[in-house]
């Protein structure tokens, strides 16, 4: 069951912050602050308690569904899903790209589906190497599958806006479970995926082919 959040004592927190960091809450440019802080933190923890496995509760089968003759021989790979996440550490966004592949069974889901896990898991605080596993042990643990890789690549608000202060750098995550545990049944996915371009590169060519940034 989802854990709403409790915006009013969000609001209150909010507004303390404000005052320890020796600011007025109460002047006109910080006085809707706390309101809007709950409405983002509602938005960015809205996964907290959700049952990521809810997604793949309906599921196609192959031989007995609508296209008995489209059996796939290969992973079904789903790449570029944009997502975004909030560091546990820092409470600092971060964001990219997560590519997912799987090896079907009898029994194969819906590719929006796939987009719902890393929507809910993402939405909580998190780490990225624990988000990684967390999709992978989804779907390997609730899909008719003989192999998942999961690879993340994001760029993190805590290395790009503070210390070190790298705006071009990003963290690679790979989670692997099945048959793609082993490195040379992935070898082909990782080169399909691309997973060596980096965030900034991806980021423009999104922008010009009009997709918004995470």
């Amino acid at each position: 069951m989802t854990v709403a959040v409790d915006r009013e004592r969000v609001e209150r927190l909010t507004h303390e912050l404000l005052e320890a960091i020796g600011e007025d809450p109460d002047r006109p440019g910080l006085k809707q602050t706390p309101a809007r802080m709950a409405e983002l933190y509602s938005e960015f923890f809205s996964g907290v308690g959700a049952d990521a496995a809810a997604p793949l509760a309906r599921t196609i089968s192959v031989t007995r569904g609508p296209a008995p003759d489209t059996l796939p021989s290969g992973a079904v790979l789903l790449r570029d899903i944009l997502f975004r996440s909030v560091c546990e550490h820092h409470l600092l966004p971060f964001a990219g790209h997560a590519h997912i592949a799987y090896l079907p069974g009898e029994q194969v889901v819906g590719l929006g589906a796939l987009v719902k896990v890393v929507e809910i898991l993402a939405a909580r605080p998190q780490v990225q190497e624990r988000l990684g596993e967390q999709i992978a042990d989804t779907i390997a643990e609730h899909l008719d599958t003989r192999g998942v890789l999961v690879v993340l690549d994001a760029s993190h608000g805590c290395v790009t806006m503070r210390g070190g202060r790298q705006p071009e750098a990003s963290t690679l995550t790979i989670a692997a479970r099945g048959e793609y545990t082993d490195a040379a049944a992935r070898a082909e996915l990782i080169a399909l995926i691309g997973a060596r371009t980096p965030v900034v590169e991806r980021a423009e060519r999104d922008e010009t082919q009009g997709i918004p940034r995470p």
